[in-house]
């Protein structure tokens, strides 16, 4: 397949990863398992400060996962990446279209982490949001499979519930999400698993993306969420 998606996620990785090779130009830098997060974070509201202010520091990504905050401008294209639905994407059903996102920076910070060796990544994102948890879970209930169309080239987005991660927080939910693009030879396929927490109207999400068969890694996919969440709560 020649289009621009199958290209671009070919040939580096998608725009979560593209955005953190940007600007970790010049920096240096699996192990399988089930997601156990610490059940220490007590639920409850954050405090006015800014999302900025209560991101995980790169420092609380394990070490061979080079860690950067994403600059605000490559917010935008990182975070729909997550989604597998680029902006602008045509979902079918249209019903199934990921909600709308500030991805400003009041209303949208990332963090990334990149292995090099595996060319997977470990995204934390926190958002702000009045919209309960549980509308995301009523909504991929009913979208767990959905085709997306984005410049004319198409892919199939599969989304599954797995068990919520065991953390003190007002909700909680975890996701598997599979991308698939092209055919034959040129089939891509990108798989995320997601753990999500909500504390007051500030969303913590934790994203492992890798490419083909690459196992994800849950154990560090758990350290990052965990310390995400307790940075948010005791902020």
């Amino acid at each position: 397949m020649t289009s621009r998606r199958t290209a671009v996620r070919t040939a580096v990785a998608p725009a979560v990863a593209l955005a953190a090779a940007a600007i970790l130009a010049g920096c240096t830098s699996t192990v399988s398992g089930v997601a156990q997060p610490s059940t220490t974070v007590a639920a409850g509201s954050p405090s006015g400060k800014g999302l900025s202010k209560l991101l995980v520091d790169p420092a609380d990504f394990p070490a061979r996962y080079e860690a950067i905050v994403l600059p605000a401008q490559a917010v935008s294209m990182a975070a729909p990446d997550l989604t597998g639905v680029p902006q602008g994407a045509v979902v079918d059903p249209a019903d199934c279209a990921p909600p709308a996102q500030d991805y400003g920076p009041t209303g949208t910070v990332m963090a990334v982490g990149t292995d090099n060796a595996s060319r997977s990544t470990i995204s934390v994102e926190l958002t702000r949001t009045e919209t309960p948890l549980g509308d995301l879970a009523e909504q991929t209930k009913t979208c767990g499979e959905v085709t997306v169309t984005d410049s004319g080239a198409e892919s199939t987005v599969t989304t599954e519930i797995t068990p919520a991660p065991p953390v003190r927080a007002d909700d909680t939910l975890a996701l598997r999400r599979t991308v698939r693009s092209g055919a034959g030879s040129e089939q891509v396929t990108q798989s995320m698993v997601a753990l999500i927490a909500q504390v007051g109207d500030v969303r913590v999400s934790a994203t492992f993306m890798s490419f083909g068969d690459a196992k994800a890694d849950t154990v560090a996919l758990d350290e990052v969420f965990t310390a995400a969440v307790q940075k948010v709560q005791n902020s």
